[in-house]
């Protein structure tokens, strides 16, 4: 019992570690694709050989950013139940919580997705709660009985992308309005921007 208790210490610090390193890597390279190994460490507070003791290149830094960041995407639409929360909820809720970390993790997001079968599973998991939670508003109501869902999809992650791009542009506003931004994308996905009248779009 005491050696386990020993160990975990270790085992804390060690992932403490390299969750700095990731955090310092996409800091450093948001900034500077083209960033070293050097810098990163530097801007991690570590010595080169602790970065190259964890990663043993920049590519496998890169990967492993990658998938750090695909497992909080996944975990951000997955924490929104979008299962079982009622679907307007989840909607907001999923939207707010990617907005997150597509923003907090804009470079990792925008890399191609290493060929990693844990990275393809989470993108794929990701895939199909999003079609169940528009197949549930489609049910609810929230959604109209004819909505294309494949196409409703595509929309939602275009509008949510650019969303991300706007608010990375102005670094020196509150994380607070991330919230808003959601609010902005889910309205604009539901109701458009045309004017709705009585008669239909473009009405009195």
């Amino acid at each position: 019992m005491e050696r386990k208790s020993q160990q975990r210490p270790l085992r804390a610090d060690a992932e403490r570690t390299v969750r700095g390193i990731l955090e310092a890597a996409e800091r450093v390279l948001g900034a500077n694709p083209a960033a070293t190994m050097e810098q990163i460490a530097e801007a991690a507070g570590v010595a080169r050989t602790t970065v190259h003791r964890r990663f043993t290149s920049r590519e496998a830094l890169v990967d492993a950013l990658t998938a750090w960041a695909t497992r909080q995407f996944h975990e951000a639409v997955t924490s929104a139940h979008p299962d079982s929360a009622p679907p307007l909820v989840a909607l907001y809720q999923a939207t707010a919580n990617v907005l997150r970390v597509k923003i907090g993790w804009g470079f990792a997001m925008s890399r191609t997705v290493p060929e990693d079968p844990e990275v393809a599973r989470a993108h794929a998991d990701v895939l199909d709660q999003c079609d169940q939670l528009f197949r549930r508003a489609r049910d609810a109501g929230v959604l109209r009985p004819d909505t294309d869902l494949v196409w409703a999809r595509r929309v939602y992650y275009a509008l949510i992308h650019e969303a991300a791009l706007d608010r990375a542009e102005r670094v020196d506003e509150d994380a607070n309005d991330v919230d808003e931004l959601a609010t902005r994308v889910v309205d604009t996905l539901l109701r458009g921007i045309g004017r709705q009248g009585e008669g239909g779009f473009l009405g009195p």
